[in-house]
């Protein structure tokens, strides 16, 4: 496993941070999830994690945290800037007590501009970045991609990816440092493409070749009201498009007015269900697909053979780790998800904490654990 041998303290949050940390946990690292008492548990991806729950609105529980991260590779934090220097925890503390430590934060605005005290969802920080402007129909509002532009890939893996970077740098100089991650850049970095292709994206949006424009780039329901995706960018895909579509002596083309053709698409691909069309295009190369569910997704033979998915505890079914290593490996098997302060008294001797010490935080609520394990 490419991380074995890491420690993560994850501050429990929400959805970017414990993707992050998911994503450590699934390439070999230890992550330890910092979760409050009496918080829901909601983490769906904590697989693999371990909890410990401590109370840092006290003394104590800011101090024993102190002592955990002083034996950490990594620390990885969702709040507003300044919450954790409120604490007591902030970087000039905890990089103090142990400088190797990779200090991450997450943020939505990062740690300062006007911004960076203002609350926001995954949808304000794409709105911000630029990115959202570019998503949606022609004639139609801004659309989000639900909400993995932000959350997911310009904030959690975003993070990873400077986390991974923070900790081979290390290797060369010995000295942790801050990662400053926040969900505006990193989202605007995802459309870095976009942006350097002004060619392809200079008309208004929902009219260019990737965004709804192209009758040979889009979808299409099936006569049993499922859908087919279709993606026909080069000609000699196109051509093959035309022949599965029954069109290849139609004389159209490529450049010919794409909302005409989109209707002339649609009606045809409204003749036949999704799995004849799936059928009808298996052997050419069309780009054609079959939109599937994540359960349809998890039975098709491509899928099923790489063990895309897995099913989790709960029978929820969620994607394996990617990328595949040629030597290192990933985790893939199912592991369960912790409970809040399962592994508190586990890990508080673990990391050198007297029994006596131990009782002392049990006694006065600043460490708790699960009634039933």
């Amino acid at each position: 496993m490419a991380l074995r041998g890491i420690k993560v303290i994850e501050m429990a949050g929400l959805a970017p941070v414990p993707f992050c940390g998911m994503i450590l946990s699934d390439f070999g690292a230890r992550v330890i999830r910092i979760d409050r008492p009496n918080a829901p548990d909601i983490d769906c991806m904590g697989r693999g994690k371990q909890s410990v729950c401590i109370d840092l609105k006290k003394k104590q529980g800011q101090n024993a945290l102190k002592r955990l991260c002083s034996n950490v590779d990594v620390l990885i934090e969702p709040f507003r800037p300044g919450v954790m220097e409120k604490l007591g925890l902030g970087p000039d503390v905890l990089t103090t007590a142990n400088p190797k430590l990779i200090y991450a934060r997450l943020t939505g605005y990062g740690q300062s501009g006007p911004l960076s005290q203002k609350a926001g969802h995954d949808i304000n920080y794409i709105a911000i970045s630029g990115l959202l402007s570019k998503l949606g129909r022609k004639n139609e509002p801004p659309f989000p991609p639900i909400n993995l532009a932000a959350d997911f890939g310009g904030g959690g893996l975003v993070c990873a990816l400077g986390i991974v970077a923070a900790l081979y740098e290390r290797h060369l100089s010995g000295k942790g440092q801050v990662v400053d991650a926040n969900m505006v850049e990193g989202s605007a970095y995802l459309g870095s493409w976009i942006d350097g292709n002004k060619h392809m994206f200079s008309n208004e949006r929902g009219c260019n070749l990737l965004d709804g424009g192209a009758a040979f780039y889009s979808t299409y329901k099936t006569k049993d009201g499922k859908y087919m995706s279709v993606g026909a960018l080069e000609h000699k895909f196109y051509q093959d498009l035309l022949k599965g579509l029954g069109l290849e002596n139609a004389g159209i083309t490529q450049v010919d007015d794409q909302e005409k053709q989109k209707e002339l698409f649609a009606n045809i691909f409204l003749t036949k269900t999704r799995e004849e069309w799936t059928e009808v295009f298996k052997d050419l190369d069309a780009c054609v697909a079959p939109i599937l569910t994540v359960e349809e997704a998890s039975e098709h033979p491509h899928n099923k053979e790489k063990e895309t998915f897995q099913a989790a505890s709960d029978s929820v079914l969620m994607a394996n780790p990617a990328p595949r290593f040629s030597r290192s490996t990933e985790i893939r098997q199912n592991r369960p998800l912790p409970q809040i302060g399962q592994h508190t008294i586990e890990i508080f001797r673990e990391f050198g904490f007297t029994q006596t010490e131990i009782n002392d935080f049990v006694s006065n609520g600043v460490i708790t654990q699960p009634a039933k394990l």
